[in-house]
């Protein structure tokens, strides 16, 4: 027979033999196993109870580690197949074994069960064995864990029996019990059924003045701690005692505390059958409700987030703590008819013993009755679905032993001293084992894939869940693929998301028939837009209003659960999300409700981000010639000050903000805004892109090319495709960029264009540097050269001279790249634009170092470098330090180098840039190749060469086969370095690279880029 002993050290026992379990962690996985009772517990939350918030990287592995040697040692003593693995976590099988924690439980409620039929002695015999199953305070050793809640559970269960066995003996005339009793009021002062118990037994043993002074000391442990005076059960006893009048209470009267006449209600409903998850919230509800003074507590949340089944599960937890009984009510707060205080007080004084006739007629008096008959009393009061504070008040007992469960969409924050359980999506792991729970694990493992799609679709909402589980439950022929595709489809989801009397939709219309008219025409032009997050700007321009009066309009939505704080984004603006069922639903009613008003709204939505955007662009202007302002888009009130409130950091507030940009522009193109698209791509790409956010900007990129072919303006299309060539380029497909630049140059000199010829020139000659097409890059930058000085565009200057200046430093043509980048950074500096003086500066630097002025290029980048920091643009910051590094190295300084090169690479690789990770695997190939480290150089520049061979770039391939040549060299390897070495010359003498002459016409010297 198998035995788990939680109510003390955790132990497994079989038979009489101790089932050795190791350190505190598979402890705690054991005990957190047990403590569910045959129920799934997720890897996740293992993970979590096990190591709380800093779990390790192997978290996973261990916990299947530990689970194995559980096993292993239950099997080993007689009992395999205890932990059983699920899809999600695990569960232990309780078929043939025994909880000492429930079996405490059951001799409580049998012992009650006895009182009432054959009185108070069978019942203390139950009660004594109860109480000896008892090996010291709950889960001993884990308390310092997440499962102290539970600890903290156990141990005023096994209060709760021992009030009930001493309340028994004094009932039965026993004072034997004296030395028990002392310590237990000794370890809790504060509980004044103990203390009672304590005094009447004193009294009776003829120790009066002890009596009086256990009162006293209960007194000023009440005050002292809680601040609240003895209640009048207690204050009764004293006063009895005062009057020596304690003895004419009979003996066999009902336990201290509970007065004879009363019942103990138990009206809580049954815990729905597939509960799961919410272990979190379970132990934070239990913490406080088993505690001394239990206090009011609050589930808020959205409607089917699972509020009423939180709360029946934790009242249920909570109920040993609560031996005069539970009592329950639905308010019907969000519905039409929500239930009055007078009724609900009606039918508990009645639940309390309280007969029709007896009832008073007033509210007020039927509150200050339910008082009275609670005090003294333990009892929990559950309130399910309140809608006010209003509704809730008179409800709440004055007792301080009694504890208040409430569930509600609102957080209710007028009352007083309560605490609250914010309750939102379960956890993927969780959805997946509620919808597992409800259709069987066997039938979603044929299509795992299809499960987490209905999960991901119903949004991880319970409610979804059950309805959609409940479906497939019905309908044991309809394929999991099948619910899945239906649900994946947005205009049909909320039908489908409907079984029985369980649907989403009329959830959500509860909370949204209760909101006022200016929340609702919100919501619904929120959820037409359809945006995964947005701030508070977006939403004072749908509306045409303040941006105050849009976050008041917000705040209403919030307190109603049908819309989330999310936080702050990087300008300071409050940001909000809505579910996406909440979002659907509102959809469809801005589409039933104003239809016409939904176009003019979106538009204007844009226009705020093309005049935000753009008026970004005209106070900093970018380092690239790149924009054009967009005309006849109307300006928000207010511009100037969001503007101003935008940090020097941009990127940081647009990577916040592109995934809600990029869904309304797809939302203005399928409405007919074709016009505001495009310019809205313009107006983005003006504002610099400091991160490889590429998926994002092919998205935007790709709605607006579908659109200027809607418009059929060439113009419109040029620029487009021109952005759509940048974006090539930025992903080093330089081959598919030159094409593009080339079709955009071509639509631009049909059009007489001559900024976007600049622009497209300007592209074509970058996307030839890269792979090492020189002569052909110089070639098309000194055209769009000759086309920016006659526009005077100061960046266009800036941006084409610096390209153009670093590609005559490839070439070796030192005077012209020195005039070049000298122009550049003064065009720049002209404009206005700290990026571009920076990419000039950074640029210097790699002349400076071509020239062996190792001190001049660190000064150079390091200037550039602290721009970069400032404008919050970390992968350029590293190609910086890269430069400033590669002199230090060249410098003889290879030590310090070294930790800002491994730098580098990390900043390229977190920003997915290949650029700048080979760059950087090459200059540290090149310094272990200069520190001897042969095996470590070889390493760092086969890396590079991986990537130069995949982005197609002939020119730096040969620049690090020349490295490698000289590796050869070192290792005494002489035919494979001459090999390497021709390879290299044969690429740099057909590209026109400075490196010919340098290496082959006038001998070997490592001035390299």
């Amino acid at each position: 027979m198998l035995q788990f002993r939680l109510l003390g050290p955790v132990e497994a026992v079989v038979g009489d033999r101790s089932v050795p379990l190791g350190g505190l962690k598979p402890q705690v996985l054991l005990a957190a196993l047990v403590l569910e009772r045959g129920r799934v517990v997720s890897a996740h939350r293992l993970v979590e109870l096990v190591w709380g918030d800093d779990p390790p990287s192997s978290a996973r592995a261990l916990i299947q580690t530990y689970v194995s040697k559980l096993r292993r040692a239950l099997a080993d003593h007689g009992a395999p197949d205890v932990i059983q693995s699920r899809s999600q976590g695990y569960l232990v099988r309780l078929d043939d074994a025994t909880v000492d924690a429930d079996e405490l439980a059951l001799l409580l409620a049998k012992a009650r069960q006895e009182s009432k039929a054959h009185g108070y002695a069978p019942a203390a015999r139950l009660l004594a064995e109860a109480v000896g199953l008892s090996r010291g305070p709950a889960l001993s050793g884990l308390r310092d864990t997440l499962l102290r809640g539970e600890a903290r559970r156990l141990d005023e269960l096994l209060v709760s029996v021992q009030e009930e066995l001493f309340a028994a003996e004094l009932s039965l005339g026993r004072l034997d019990h004296l030395a028990e009793l002392t310590g237990a009021v000794t370890r809790h002062p504060a509980n004044e059924r103990l203390r009672g118990q304590l005094m009447v037994t004193l009294y009776r043993l003829g120790r009066q003045s002890d009596a009086l002074a256990c009162y006293r000391e209960g007194r000023e442990a009440l005050v002292d701690e809680l601040g609240v005076e003895p209640g009048s059960e207690l204050g009764a006893i004293h006063a009895a005692i005062l009057r020596g009048t304690l003895d004419l209470v009979p003996s066999d009267v009902a336990p201290v505390g509970q007065p004879a006449s009363a019942t103990s209600p138990a009206q809580l409903p049954a815990t729905p059958a597939d509960f799961t998850g919410r272990v979190r919230e379970l132990a934070e509800l239990a913490e406080g409700l088993s505690g001394e003074t239990p206090a009011v507590r609050i589930v808020a949340g959205p409607g089917g987030c699972g509020k009423s089944a939180l709360t029946v599960r934790a009242a249920h937890e909570a109920s040993a703590s609560f031996p005069d009984g539970q009592l329950y009510a639905e308010l019907r707060g969000t519905s039409d008819v929500p239930a009055t205080p007078g009724e609900i007080l009606g039918r508990f004084l009645s639940a309390l013993g309280m007969e029709a006739g007896q009832l008073p007629e007033s509210t007020q008096e039927r509150q200050e009755l339910y008082r009275t008959l609670l005090s003294g009393r333990r009892i929990l009061v559950v309130l399910d679905d309140a809608g006010s504070e209003e509704q809730v008040r008179p409800l709440l007992p004055g007792a301080a032993g009694c504890a208040v469960l409430i569930s509600s969409r609102d957080r209710l924050a007028g009352l007083a001293g309560v605490l609250f359980t914010e309750l939102d999506l379960v956890t993927p792991e969780e959805a997946y084992d509620l919808l597992a729970r409800i259709v069987g694990d066997a039938r979603l493992a044929v299509d795992e894939s299809a499960a987490h799609r209905i999960v991901d679709a119903c949004g991880r909402l319970p409610l979804a869940l059950r309805i959609a589980g409940a479906r497939l439950a019905s309908r044991r022929q309809l394929p999991v693929q099948v619910l899945a595709d239906r649900l994946t489809d947005e205009r049909r989801r909320l039908n489908e998301l409907s079984a029985g009397d369980l649907a989403v939709r009329s959830s959500i219309a509860l909370s949204y028939r209760a909101l006022d008219e200016r929340a609702r025409t919100a919501l619904g032009r929120m959820g037409h837009l359809g945006l995964p997050d947005f701030s508070t700007w977006v939403v004072s321009w749908l509306l045409e209003t303040s941006e105050a009066d849009a976050e008041k309009v917000l705040e209403v939505l919030v307190d109603a659960q049908l819309a989330t704080l999310s936080g702050a984004d990087a300008a300071g603006v409050l940001r909000y999300r809505l579910h996406d069922l909440v979002r659907l639903y509102a959809r469809e009613r801005a589409e039933a409700d104003e239809p016409a008003e939904l176009t003019a709204s979106t538009a204007r939505a844009l226009d705020g981000w093309i005049a935000l955007l753009g008026r970004t662009a005209v106070n900093s202007p970018p380092a690239e010639a790149t924009w054009r302002p967009a005309a006849g888009h109307h300006d928000p009130d207010g511009l100037d000050g969001m503007v101003a409130r935008l940090p020097d950091d941009l990127s940081s507030w647009l990577q916040g903000e592109e995934p809600a940009l990029a869904v309304a522009v797809e939302r203005a193109a399928a409405i007919g805004l074709h016009r505001h698209v495009c310019d809205f791509v313009s107006a983005h790409t003006a504002v610099e892109q400091v991160t490889n956010r590429y998926e994002l900007r092919d998205r935007i990129i790709g709605v607006a090319m579908t659109s200027a072919q809607h418009l059929g303006d060439p113009g419109v299309e040029a620029d487009v495709l021109t952005e759509l060539a940048r974006l090539r380029f930025a992903q080093d497909r330089f081959s598919e960029a030159r094409r593009l630049f080339g079709e955009a140059l071509s639509r631009c000199r049909n059009l007489h264009d001559v900024r976007g010829q600049a622009a497209a020139l300007a592209g074509m000659g970058i996307a030839c540097r890269e792979p090492g097409h020189l002569t052909e890059a110089v070639h098309f930058l000194s055209q769009a050269a000759t086309l920016s000085q006659a526009l005077d565009d100061q960046v266009g200057i800036g941006h084409v001279l610096r390209i153009r200046g670093s590609v005559r430093l490839e070439l070796g043509d030192y005077d012209a790249a020195r005039t070049d980048l000298d122009e550049s950074l003064a065009a720049y500096q002209l404009a206005g634009s700290r990026r571009g003086v920076a990419l000039s500066l950074r640029t210097k630097g790699l002349y400076h170092r071509a020239r062996g002025a190792y001190e001049e290029c660190m000064a150079a980048c390091a200037d550039a470098a602290a721009i970069f920091a400032e404008l919050g643009d970390d992968l350029m910051h590293s190609y910086a330090v890269r430069a400033h590094a590669k002199a230090q190295m060249r410098s003889g300084k290879s030590a310090e180098a070294l930790p800002r090169l491994e730098e580098a690479l990390a900043t390229s690789r977190a920003n997915d840039d290949r650029w700048g990770q080979a760059i950087t695997l090459r200059v540290l190939g090149q310094l272990h190749l200069a520190e001897a480290r042969l095996d470590l150089a070889r390493d760092y520049l086969d890396a590079a060469m991986s990537i130069w061979e995949a982005m197609e770039t002939p020119l730096w391939q040969a620049r690090t086969e020349y490295d490698l040549g000289l590796l050869h060299r070192e290792r005494g390897d002489a035919e494979a370095a001459a090999t390497a070495f021709a390879r290299a010359r044969d690429v740099f003498r057909a590209r026109g690279a400075r490196e010919y002459k340098e290496h082959f016409e006038t001998g070997d010297n490592l001035l390299m880029t």
